[in-house]
């Protein structure tokens, strides 16, 4: 009887020191105050708006498994309301999207002619293959990258010069575009870096003819509940998508989502605190998909 009550001690004083010590978490959820919420707080916060844009870190597996999961939620709650749109589908692919989700096309030519991100089959795959096990309609929202391109080299008013066919694949011209400092200051770094074009100011107009595009696409579309996946730049302090969204469609209610990486995830940094409505804030040190 002591041997047993001495071994049922030593197993309390070890729960005990290991519920002091907590777990390794994968992920923390934080609301738009950074308080710590659960996935259900989130999900019935997104849930309520129109539009709810899931901002992304572009090799994050924890949003990406995240993104499944919030689309399986959102489709339980809404149904056949739900849309689903993504930036890593540009507007002219629609007609390969629209013939794959209809099993017109095969996969393997799907693939072949959409133009897809090389981590498209670790990262994006699962949430567009939902979509088309469930029959939710799936939208291309990005400006195709010849005409970003096109900007980025020359400037937003070389779009009046595309044919009438090809500016169905962009918003309606002229672009409203207002320069924004914190946007200059980074592409000035890009392009110190050698990552943009010759002119940084070109290179806020390409990234202005995304947004616009993105939210074109989604005000065209929408009907009843619109589900969107970006980069987070793309919606960060409900700019960049979110301002030509509600100027192509006036009263849209949109919520966001916010993935970034922080050293200690137990409370939402500082610096994070007003990118968006809700978090997902991850190790610094997660793996990464590429």
């Amino acid at each position: 009887m002591n041997k047993l009550l001495l071994t049922i001690g030593f197993m309390l004083i070890g729960i005990s020191l290991n519920a002091q010590n907590g777990y390794k978490k994968a992920y923390t959820l934080f609301d738009v105050e950074g308080k710590e919420i659960s996935y259900q707080e989130m999900i019935e916060g997104l849930a309520q708006a129109d539009v709810a844009m899931i901002g992304e870190i572009h090799n994050c597996v924890i949003t990406h498994w995240l993104e499944l999961e919030i689309s399986q939620s959102l489709y339980a709650i809404h149904g056949n309301k739900l849309m689903m749109g993504a930036e890593m589908f540009e507007s002219d692919n629609q007609l390969l999207i629209n013939e794959y989700m209809n099993r017109t096309i095969s996969y393997n030519s799907f693939e072949d002619e959409a133009r897809l991100w090389p981590n498209y089959s670790t990262d994006y795959y699962p949430f567009v293959y939902f979509a088309k096990e469930n029959n939710i309609p799936f939208i291309a929202t990005n400006v195709p990258r010849r005409y970003a391109n096109m900007v980025k080299n020359k400037g937003l008013q070389q779009l009046d010069s595309l044919s009438d066919e090809a500016k169905q694949y962009i918003p309606k011209l002229p672009i409203r575009f207002t320069p924004s400092e914190q946007q200059h200051q980074m592409m000035g770094m890009m392009h110190a870096l050698g990552k943009g074009s010759s002119n940084p100011d070109y290179l806020e107009q390409a990234q202005a003819i995304k947004d616009a595009t993105m939210g074109w696409f989604i005000a065209k579309n929408i009907k009843h509940k619109f589900l969107h996946f970006n980069g987070n730049f793309h919606s960060d302090f409900h700019g960049g998508i979110i301002p030509y969204l509600l100027e192509y469609r006036p009263g849209t209610t949109i919520k966001t989502v916010c993935a970034v990486r922080q050293e200690d995830i137990s409370q939402l940094g500082e610096e994070n605190k007003g990118r968006a409505d809700y978090y997902i804030c991850v190790p610094e040190n997660m793996t990464s998909s590429y």
